[in-house]
C-alpha cells in the first residue's frame, strides 16, 4: 500500500512497537508536527536513518537509506518558544520511493512493508536460541558497565521478539539498519542470533583485558 508521508530523517533506527523520545527545535519541524496535531489522527509521519550527512548544520541531509518506520505521536509537549517533546511509537515499515523536498519539510511517498513471520522449520528453536543469547548479552553488559539491565518476560511472539532485541543492541547505525530492512522476522532473528554471539564475546574480551599502563604515555592537554 502506498502512501504519503512527512519525513523526518535522523541519525538512528526506529523499530516498529519501540518507543522514541523526539526534541524537536528546526523551524522545519516545528512545522511539521504543527501540521500534524492540526490534522486528523493518526498522527504520524516517517523516520528514516541517514546514509551520508547529519541531522543539522550546513551539509544537511545527503542521502537516506530506503526503509524506515512510521511513527504515532503519543505525546505532545509544546515549548513556549514554539519547540516540542515528543512521545512517538514506531509502527509499520516502509520503503522509499520518491521523496519530495520542494515544501518546507520533506515528504515522501512510500510503500508500506506488511510484517512477514517467514517460513523456517525450526523458528521455535531460533526464538529460543535468541531469547537466551539475549539475556547472556544483557548479563554481559551489566558486568563491563556496572549496570543491572534486565527484561524478565521476553516475548516468544517472533515479529516482536526480534525488533526488542534489534532495538535494544548497542550496535553501529548500519547494523541497526540491516536488521529493519530484513524482509522476515525469521531472517532477522537468524542475524541478531549470530550478532548477540558476536557482541557477548566482545563484551567479554573487553572485561578480561588487563588495564593498560600509561605511565609513559604521551600526555595532551585537549
Amino acid at each position: 500500500m502506498r502512501q504519503t508521508l512527512p519525513l523526518f530523517p535522523l541519525g538512528t533506527v526506529l523499530f516498529p512497537g519501540l518507543v522514541m523520545p523526539l526534541h524537536v527545535f528546526e523551524d522545519r519541524y516545528r512545522q511539521m508536527v504543527n501540521d500534524l496535531l492540526a490534522g486528523p489522527e493518526p498522527h504520524s509521519f516517517g523516520v528514516i536513518a541517514i546514509r551520508q550527512g547529519r541531522e543539522t548544520g550546513v551539509d544537511g541531509v545527503r542521502s537516506l537509506h530506503q526503509i524506515g518506520c512510521t511513527a504515532t505521536i503519543r505525546e505532545a509537549n509544546p515549548h513556549s518558544d514554539g519547540r516540542f517533546d515528543l512521545v512517538t511509537v514506531g509502527g509499520q515499515r516502509f520503503r522509499l520511493i520518491e521523496v519530495d523536498e520542494s515544501a518546507a519539510y520533506r515528504r515522501a511517498e512510500v510503500r508500506l512493508l506488511e510484517e512477514e513471520v517467514g517460513d523456517a522449520p525450526d523458528l521455535e528453536v531460533t526464538v529460543k536460541a535468541v531469547q537466551e543469547a539475549f539475556q547472556i548479552y544483557l548479563d554481559a553488559l551489566t558486568i563491563q558497565g556496572d549496570v543491572r539491565v534486565s527484561v524478565p518476560d521476553l516475548p516468544s511472539e517472533p515479529v516482536l521478539l526480534s525488533y526488542l532485541v534489534a532495538a535494544s543492541m548497542i550496535i553501529e547505525l548500519p547494523v541497526k539498519q540491516s536488521l529493519l530492512s530484513q524482509p522476515t522476522a525469521a531472517r532477522r532473528l537468524t542475524a541478531e542470533r549470530a550478532l548477540l554471539s558476536r557482541e557477548t564475546t566482545m563484551l567479554h574480551t573487553l572485561a578480561s583485558a588487563p588495564a593498560p599502563d600509561l605511565r609513559d604515555s604521551p600526555y595532551s592537554p585537549n
